[in-house]
């Protein structure tokens, strides 16, 4: 069978580039306009994206002065996008650091429930101290303590979506029997980071389990997805990382004993399309001049550990730079950030323009054409399954992609020309899961 590419669209507010807000088109306040999301996703069905998906942090990220701050609770925000579209799968961002296995379990598989089975969970253990600060935390825990919860979290959340059986429903009214008690079992877990009970007050969801997805690119991220990812988001700037990236990943979904096509390597891409290649670097260029660099050097400085007097605008990053041993939060794009820095030789003024954009996704700048034609390179030469994409403008920039870079993609054989399944995991290509009770009832019959 012949690979097909997955698309997934990363919404945010006015778009990827922090400038994006401050275009004459654009809608300063849409970060809390319900409509304005609807109307993105409708866009994405129109073009059929596999996905939407949602960011999501615990804490108010970044200076308020700097881009549209601020955000809708994604899963709150999905159930109203569920409303305005049929097909598109739809996923948010939920931490596992400051969160329960219960609230999230149930959170999700009620979205699921309410989408007819378009649900998808981005799982994440939150990077930063300041988010412990909401939750009666003095500090974060350390990075490989929230991993080790991370994965706990998911194995309680397993067993609470299987809690119900598929058949636990009879809905007999004329024996007056609603459920069947048998079929709904407590699930008494007892680890180290959580003890629940259960089961879930909600029966099992369209699609068994919502679609799980990843984004960590650690050492210990990369060993939570190769466990439980169904998809990852990635970050990576050249096609030799991504290829290295893939190959590695791919290796250790098998090493579990999963089929590494099971799990589909998405990387981010800041598209910004031009009628000509002249036209998209036009608009690049606009983009980035309306950076605010004091904005973008204090948020770079937060990234890297350091002060912002210690980033000269126009001299390359300092030498003694923190080693990534001693990251405890968002190691990944740590080390993406400097090495490309390092890499190319850019002073601090150029990193701000080159992270303007996607905050250290790749940028690419060009016609449908060309866009279409870097997308077939990573795809074809085993660095991706298929890419985030993250519009640099909103709706303009999600419009030219879904409009003219979609049909290329068709044209080659390479994309869907309609959906040909209801669920995410039909779109995935991923069947829906059997809960453990079947599995158990079918050992017992061999």
């Amino acid at each position: 069978m012949s690979r097909h590419l997955h698309l997934n669209a990363f919404l945010m507010s006015t778009g990827h580039h922090e400038a994006s807000w401050r275009l004459p088109e654009s809608n300063p306040v849409a970060n809390t306009d319900v409509a304005h999301y609807q109307n993105l996703a409708r866009i994405a069905e129109r073009g059929k994206f596999d996905s939407v998906f949602f960011a999501d942090s615990p804490v108010l990220i970044g200076d308020v002065g700097r881009r549209p701050a601020g955000s809708l609770e994604p899963t709150v925000l999905l159930t109203a996008i569920a409303a305005a579209t049929s097909k598109i799968g739809l996923i948010a961002t939920a931490s596992t650091t400051y969160n329960d296995p219960f609230n999230l379990a149930r959170r999700f598989a009620s979205v699921d429930h309410v989408s007819g089975g378009r649900a998808g969970w981005n799982v994440v253990t939150t990077a930063g101290p300041e988010a412990a600060l909401n939750f009666n935390l003095a500090d974060q825990p350390a990075h490989a303590e929230r991993y080790d919860r991370a994965a706990e979290f998911l194995e309680v959340a397993y067993r609470l979506w299987d809690s119900w059986e598929d058949d636990a429903t009879l809905a007999d009214k004329e024996s007056g029997v609603w459920g069947d008690n048998a079929k709904v079992h407590p699930i008494d877990h007892v680890g180290r980071h959580f003890q629940v009970r259960g089961p879930l007050n909600l029966p099992r969801s369209p699609q068994g389990h919502p679609l799980i997805v990843q984004a960590g690119s650690s050492e210990d991220g990369k060993g939570l997805a190769a466990r439980y990812a169904e998809a990852v988001f990635t970050a990576q700037q050249t096609l030799e990382d991504a290829q290295a990236f893939y190959a590695d990943l791919k290796a250790r979904t098998a090493a579990l004993g999963r089929d590494p096509a099971s799990l589909k390597v998405l990387p981010g891409i800041v598209p910004v399309i031009g009628g000509t290649a002249e036209e998209a670097l036009r608009l690049e260029r606009e983009l980035d001049e309306l950076i605010r660099p004091e904005y973008a050097r204090q948020q770079l400085a937060k990234t890297l550990r350091v002060r912002p007097e210690d980033l000269p605008f126009d001299q390359q990053l300092p030498a003694d730079l923190p080693d990534e041993d001693e990251i405890e939060s968002a190691k990944s794009r740590y080390t993406l950030i400097v090495t490309l820095a390092r890499r190319e030789k850019l002073t601090v003024r150029q990193l701000i323009g080159r992270l303007g954009g996607g905050r250290g996704h790749r940028t690419f700048s060009g016609t449908p054409e060309q866009v279409a034609d870097a997308i077939v390179e990573w795809f074809t030469a085993g660095a991706a399954d298929g890419f985030n994409i993250m519009p640099a403008v909103l709706p303009s920039g999600l419009e030219a992609f879904a409009d003219h870079v979609v049909p290329i993609l068709q044209q080659r054989g390479l994309f869907r020309t309609d959906y040909t399944g209801t669920t995410l995991r039909d779109h995935y290509g991923l069947a829906r899961p059997a809960s453990q009770y079947e599995q158990v009832q079918r050992l017992a019959t061999v």
